[in-house]
């Protein structure tokens, strides 16, 4: 199925919104000037026509001072004036005098009328455009006093004239406006396209240097050859390419820290495989002898094993898309699950293991999490906590219900050495292991307490289980001060139902 949003051209982009305003504008020009064209041609055309009519009016108003002694209004055109009127080869000329009643004097009586309720003054020339049959025209007219006379109704005086001049010189205006826009519109177009294409520049510029790097190059992208409209997408660039600078030099790090923690157990396998080929082939090994090899051999293995279940944990805990898939979570449940699953090794090195807290029945505190990583984190929290308490210490993990119901906490807290001020920071950097321990760990376990927890956005810190005796380590029933990890999750309540218990 194809996406939604394809690729687009920038160039392209920007050439159409340029263009489409430019090519809808066009037509309205067009229109606009035919507009203007008709106004210019119009204005010396009704000057003649009105100079016509004006002349028209002067003579009917002599003829009906003449014939107003009989009492009614006459008038009739000479033939020279008639003559003269129908001489135009290229529109045709139309007249009408009406008298004082509205009665029809002289002329064509197919002229239309004006409005009847148009305002009616004396020797005022007006126009007007009118349909006759088959022909358009445009009328000047006026009313007339008959000479000598100032009252009393007045004569209407109307002379018209065919559009076939006024037509000719709009189309000739129009040519000469528009012929030369048909030259200029795509001469702006090629303008416009080598505007862009020169504005652009810089951007296939920039495009070469970086396709021209190489992919171990992640040095900053110089900014001054830029325009300032790129920077702040070249700036966000840089930004990445320093954090994935960053990213990528603890990821090395790391995997350099990782080969060097597996090859002390890789080399005891090699040695103690080799020390007991070697006692072999002299025939001096003794079935004692072959069996502290073979169980130096299954101790390295071990530690191999959990040094690569360890950086597979860090691995996941990492995974911001692994971790993104949150459901919901029962901390009290994977709490005493995993304190079930630490009896076993607890009891070896004769260590109070203990849980304290609501029973799963009963709570009804939830946090929204992944699963797996969470019982990951109680697990490396329990282990650590075994591994730094002496025989006969007490490790207790605690869950405590927020009376607010807006965080769940966890602790996990041991009666060991615990951590000095100065390494509670350091304690949770890969590798990273407290002078003076003679633990045997892989150093990855807090590391990956704190990744997950951040992950989870909580909130994670160390302090001492008791009060530290100064210049002491340990009290007087060998006890050490301990270590306490707090972790405070966001929670949100889930009413118990029937059944749940």
């Amino acid at each position: 199925m194809r996406a939604e949003s394809d690729q687009r051209s920038l160039f392209g982009e920007i050439l159409d919104w340029m263009l489409a305003p430019l090519l809808l504008i066009w037509p309205m020009s067009v229109f606009l000037t035919w507009l203007v064209a008709q106004g210019i041609a119009n204005k010396p055309y009704d000057r003649e026509l009105g100079e016509m009519a004006r002349t028209l009016g002067l003579q009917v108003s002599v003829e009906a001072a003449r014939g107003s002694g009989s009492g009614k209004a006459r008038y009739a055109l000479s033939p020279e004036a008639a003559a003269l009127l129908r001489a135009d080869e290229t529109d045709t000329v139309y007249y009408q005098v009406l008298g004082t009643q509205g009665e029809f004097l002289s002329g064509d009586r197919a002229l239309p009328l004006p409005g009847e309720d148009e305002p009616v003054a004396a020797w005022e020339l007006r126009y007007r455009d009118e349909e006759l049959p088959g022909d358009s025209v445009r009328v000047a007219y006026l009313w007339v006093w008959p000479e000598g006379q100032a009252g009393g109704k007045m004569m209407l005086v109307q002379v018209a004239e065919t559009l076939g001049k006024r037509s000719r010189l709009t189309n000739e205006i129009i040519k000469g406006v528009i012929l030369p826009q048909f030259v200029i519109l795509p001469l702006a177009v090629l303008l416009v396209w080598l505007a862009l294409a020169r504005g652009i520049a810089p951007l296939n510029e920039l495009q070469r240097r970086i396709r021209s790097r190489d992919s171990s190059d992640l040095s900053p992208i110089d900014e001054r050859r830029i325009p300032d409209e790129v920077a702040p997408l070249v700036r966000a660039i840089n930004d990445l390419l320093g954090r994935l600078d960053q990213s990528i030099s603890g990821q090395k790090h790391f995997l350099a820290d990782a080969a060097h923690q597996l090859k002390t157990p890789l080399a005891g396998l090699r040695m103690q495989a080799e020390l007991a080929q070697r006692e072999i082939d002299l025939g001096r090994s003794s079935p004692s002898e072959l069996k502290l090899s073979l169980q130096q051999i299954s101790l390295s293995s071990q530690r191999a094993a959990h040094m690569v279940n360890q950086l597979l944990a860090m691995a996941r805990a990492e995974d911001n898309e692994h971790s993104a898939r949150r459901v919901e979570v029962n901390l009290v449940e994977l709490a005493m699950e995993t304190v079930r699953d630490f009896v076993p090794r607890a009891m070896d090195k004769r260590i109070d293991l203990g849980y304290e807290g609501p029973e799963t029945s009963t709570s009804s505190l939830r946090l929204l999490g992944h699963p797996v990583l969470i019982r990951e984190l109680i697990r490396n929290l329990v282990d650590n906590a075994l591994l730094y308490t002496p025989t006969g210490g007490t490790v207790t993990v605690r869950i405590m219900e927020d009376p607010f119901g807006q965080v769940t906490v966890l602790q996990v807290e041991d009666s060991g050495p615990g951590i000095a001020p100065t390494e509670r920071e350091q304690v949770f950097q890969p590798f990273y292991r407290s002078l003076g321990t003679n633990v045997d760990g892989s150093g990855l376990g807090l590391a990956i307490v704190r990744e997950i927890a951040l992950q989870h956005e909580a909130e994670l810190s160390v302090d001492d289980t008791r009060p530290r005796k100064p210049g002491l380590n340990t009290d007087a029933e060998g006890q050490g001060p301990g270590a306490r990890f707090t972790v405070r999750f966001h929670a949100y309540a889930k009413a118990i139902e029937p059944g749940d218990a």
